[in-house]
């Protein structure tokens, strides 16, 4: 294993009455794997990543980096590099520079560092770019640089913090496949924060979920879309609405008209069923049997590759994404909606004391 955490947890100052911002959270980064730490603002994720490089000392637990204890050891004795959100690079320097500085720093011969700094510029894609300022260059190409002086210094553990939001839509889309490959071609160990849901389904290998301080939920990209534990993961990984429900003794959940059998037996009573957006099915009023949700159209919006509709029902109002491009729905338009068998998902009612 190449990160550890056990029973972490971290305050600010030293008054021990102070809230703790991470919670007696335990998890492992395997070797060669991208783990992305995944929560709103305020959680504790990017805590959790500094606390990894050495920029925050816990308050209590153990940090484990490639089998040692690095708790009490600051940043330049634990083998690991940050790429951080607003790339800090040197203005005066051209890209070479940048990326030779660690090493400069580190005490490396000059011949020995420009061929290190070759290399990780050649893995980032920018041979031919070592004489140009970071003003010269687009923002995209920053951000490879700043990823290539990380690469440089030939880390046991890769650490990004929010590393593609200051970035276009487009270029979030290269630079999340760039890492990913990146990351997959070299062996990498990477821990990596982020807001961004669809970011982390899209380069993750594990996903920690945080909520106020604490994990609520880890797992493959997989896990935490089809099967989350929680109202809170539910709700935050993919948009999905929850609705309250009910599970009968048979196992099965009735929602309104809809009944629906869960992969996991859950106890009689009150449940909550979060559904996708894209596993709603809409087919015209009257078509789809006595088991349909009937809706009326309220909002549409046409956003290229597909329409989004909001539908006013017995539930009360539903989201859904429909790939359907060839028949346009009006305004009023009468439907019913029945669920696939993707994107639906059972989860217990949380308590406050869960919370």
């Amino acid at each position: 294993m190449s990160v550890e955490f056990r029973n972490i947890s971290k305050r600010y100052g030293t008054d021990p009455s102070a809230p703790l911002v991470v919670k007696d959270i335990s998890f492992v980064i395997v070797q060669g794997t991208l783990t992305t730490i995944l929560g709103p603002s305020g959680c504790g994720k990017t805590t959790v990543l500094r606390m990894i490089a050495g920029l925050e000392s816990p308050t209590a637990g153990q940090v484990i980096v490639s089998g040692r204890d690095v708790t009490t050891l600051g940043p330049a004795d634990r083998n690991v590099s940050m790429m951080f959100q607003s790339y800090a690079l040197f203005p005066h320097m051209n890209v070479g520079e940048n990326v030779r500085y660690g090493l400069k720093m580190s005490g490396v011969a000059k011949d020995t560092a420009r061929t290190r700094a070759d290399e990780a510029l050649k893995n980032v894609g920018l041979v031919g770019f070592d004489e140009r300022l970071p003003s010269e260059l687009s923002g995209g190409q920053q951000q490879r640089v700043a990823l290539a002086r990380a690469l440089v210094l030939e880390p046991a553990v890769l650490l990004f913090d929010e590393p593609l939001s200051n970035l276009d839509a487009r270029l979030r889309r290269e630079m999340r496949e760039e890492i990913r490959s990146l990351q997959q071609r070299l062996g990498l160990t990477v821990a990596y924060v982020t807001h961004d849901q669809s970011e982390a389904l899209a380069v993750s290998d594990q996903i920690i979920v945080m909520d106020d301080g604490g994990i609520a939920q880890s797992g493959t990209p997989h896990d935490l879309y089809e099967r989350p534990d929680t109202e809170f993961v539910a709700g935050f990984m993919g948009e999905a609405m929850l609705f309250p429900a009910v599970a009968a003794t048979d196992g099965s959940v009735q929602l309104g008209p809809l009944r629906i059998v869960p992969a996991q037996r859950l106890a009689a009573g009150a449940v909550k069923v979060a559904v996708r957006p894209e596993a709603w099915q809409i087919h015209r009023a009257g078509s789809a049997g006595a088991a349909a949700l009937s809706g009326t159209l309220l909002k549409s919006a046409y956003l290229g590759s597909l329409f989004e509709y909001t539908f006013e029902t017995v539930l009360g109002t539903v989201f859904v994404v429909s790939p359907e491009l060839t028949t346009v729905l009006p305004l009023g338009a009468e439907v019913v909606l029945t669920l696939a068998e993707h994107g639906v998902s059972v989860v217990k009612v949380s308590t406050p004391a869960a919370r």
